[in-house]
């Protein structure tokens, strides 16, 4: 109930437009977000190079209406692209397609998404597609098949709480995909996602035992552990232990700003890092999503509330 509330609220205009002003909220968010700006997340990104961590961009913002947004968003890109290079980081870049024109038209945000994945190419680099609610999933999945047969520098998020996500895998892992397994974090009804926790960890956990097993049979598929659940990763670890899965079939994933003695202590540990850094002033809906996947960072905000 809790977090179906946090969800709903995310998409309030009348909360949105008063929460971006509020002092403390703006305080909450630059814990789970460097700045708004480009250059915060490049410094950000170049900090968590020093400690040994990769990172993925991405700017806020998702459902574009306008074919001029959509090429701004693209360009954007391109150019985050070049400074990445340029700066020698080891930073990547993750896009919705609702970003690059996917409620305009479809042809239209391939060409865009085309257009990222060649230049990423060109500068040694690789493009992240996000996965948007349950309504996207075909599409993004059309895409994203259209978009591996061109190249192999391109990647999809998955959602364990969506009842398909299995069958998903299956009819993925033909192409020797990339995909980011993450837990899911939009509203979603019952007849669509598993609505417990419990159920999510469990399909979280199978999984991704699958895609490990796979990647490891076949090193041209990369897996990403995207979760800040210990829990979780304890047990992902163990089967990776168990199962002498090399470092080098996986990676693990984490937003910035949260877990951070987790992320620190798994680099130590000799596993790989990359961190989700978003920036931009569309933030709210995200922060809200945010705040519904623990707890605990709704105390943060609370306490951040209180020492306002």
């Amino acid at each position: 109930m809790f977090r179906s509330t946090l969800l709903a609220l995310s998409n309030n205009p009348w909360l949105r437009e008063r929460a971006v002003r509020a002092g403390f909220v703006r305080r909450s968010v630059s814990r789970f977000m460097p700045g708004e700006r480009v250059e915060d997340a490049l410094a950000a990104a170049a900090s968590l190079q020093q400690r040994g961590m990769a990172s993925m961009l991405t700017k806020l913002g998702e459902n574009l209406t306008g074919v001029a947004d959509a090429a701004e968003i693209r360009n954007h890109y391109l150019d985050v692209l070049d400074r990445v290079s340029a700066a020698g980081l080891s930073a990547q870049i993750s896009v919705k397609l609702t970003q690059l024109g996917l409620d305009l038209d479809q042809g239209l945000c391939l060409r865009n998404l085309e257009s990222l994945i060649d230049h990423a190419g060109e500068r040694d680099n690789f493009v992240w597609i996000d996965m948007e609610g349950s309504t996207y999933v075909d599409r993004t999945l059309e895409l994203y098949r259209r978009a591996r047969q061109r190249s192999t520098r391109v990647g999809i998020a998955l959602q364990a709480y969506l009842y398909r996500t299995e069958s998903d895998i299956a009819t993925l892992l033909p192409f020797n995909p990339a995909i980011r397994l993450v837990k899911g974090a939009y509203l979603e009804p019952p007849a669509v996602a598993y609505p417990r926790k419990a159920d999510v960890d469990e399909r979280y956990f199978a999984l991704a035992c699958r895609l490990l097993s796979h990647s490891m049979r076949d090193r041209a598929v990369r897996v990403q552990i995207a979760t800040h659940d210990r829990l979780l990763i304890d047990r992902v670890g163990a089967f990776i232990s168990g199962q002498d899965i090399s470092h080098e079939c996986y990676e693990y994933a984490m937003l910035y700003g949260i877990q951070r003695s987790l992320q620190q202590h798994l680099v130590q540990s000799g596993h790989r890092l990359r961190v989700l850094i978003s920036y931009g002033e569309q933030w709210f809906p995200w922060y809200m999503r945010r705040l519904a996947e623990r707890p605990a960072n709704v105390w943060f905000v609370v306490r951040n509330f209180i020492g306002g």
